[in-house]
């Protein structure tokens, strides 16, 4: 695992709800995976106050988790979830790429990681968590394996990960994906296979994932469904065909009842409401193996945030 400090080497505003950064330094050599990085999960950690310095991590072994959270907040820092964009350059010159989201939340304050991004610079350090090649990391959600169709769906927070799964793909992919963004101007220009339509959602001022729940629906042959908000939401949802954080068996194999549903495997994430909301419908509703859907929620509205 690489745990060390980089520098921000670029900035590009893409649109007014996303940032993207060029992150650089000779720790990033070492930096791979076995395989495509699909939807690789890395962290970063911000400085605890604005302009201040971000936490040394240096001689850290296996517990510096436990001794990192014992520091008081302005000494250690914020640390976000984030995902690898890109990766450009080779060697001491490998960059790291990644879009982060700068919105506000439902209440107005926008999260650490948002705050630092709005305000970064060229020459900035922050500390980032990731895989070291050779070395197994995790962290990688979207697996396939022989699916004949594929369905990407997520907000804002999700479109990183969804943007560098397209633009990993083979070229004879078939499905589709949903990205719902705050507004017009946050569709993004994306790498895909021509079999995979890209569907780009603006929200401007309706609810968080209506759009992008109607969307879905339709696209399974359930138009005019109802959207119901469940009672109870995990804050933590994540559901893998190998992971469940609710403790649902999950090896167990189900029938799909009245849609040809079969071949499909489905990412989504995002809000864990919205995500919540979908899982249903894909996998009580429609009885989809539970072997062939990934559902990770990001954050929850009105939920702070930890890592």
């Amino acid at each position: 695992m690489i745990l060390d400090e980089v520098e921000v080497m670029r900035v590009d505003r893409l649109s007014p709800s996303f940032v993207r950064f060029e992150l650089g330094g000779a720790c990033l050599a070492d930096f791979g995976v076995d395989g495509p990085l699909y939807d690789q999960r890395i962290k970063l950690v911000f400085p605890g106050v604005p302009g201040g310095a971000v936490p040394s991590f240096e001689g850290a072994d296996d517990s510096w988790y436990d001794s990192w959270i014992k520091r008081p907040v302005e000494e250690r820092g914020h640390m976000r979830t984030y995902t690898v964009r890109d990766v450009r350059g080779e060697g001491v010159d490998t960059r790291l790429v990644v879009d982060i989201v700068v919105h506000s939340d439902d209440h107005g304050a926008p999260g650490p990681g948002c705050a630092w991004a709005a305000n970064a610079s060229v020459g900035d350090r922050l500390v980032v968590i990731a895989p070291r090649r050779g070395q197994f990391y995790g962290g990688i959600e979207f697996e396939p394996g022989t699916a004949g169709r594929l369905l990407l769906v997520g907000d804002e927070t999700a479109v990183p990960a969804i943007c560098a799964v397209l633009g990993l793909l083979p070229h004879d992919a078939v499905g589709a994906a949903f990205m719902e963004v705050p507004t017009a101007a946050d569709v993004l220009s994306v790498q895909h296979p021509e079999g995979v339509e890209v569907v780009w959602l603006a929200r401007d001022e309706d609810t968080h994932g209506a759009r992008l729940h109607q969307a879905v629906l339709e696209h399974l042959g359930l138009g005019g469904v109802p959207i119901e908000e469940p009672e109870e939401v995990d804050p933590d949802l994540w559901e893998t065909p190998s992971y469940s954080s609710s403790g649902e068996e999950v090896d167990v194999a189900a029938t799909v009842v009245g849609h040809d549903l079969d071949d499909i495997y489905a990412w989504i994430a995002g809000e864990s409401g919205v995500v919540t909301a979908l899982r249903r419908v894909l996998v009580k509703d429609l009885g989809v193996d539970r072997r062939q859907v990934a559902f990770m929620g990001y954050w929850r509205r009105g939920v702070s945030m930890s890592s």
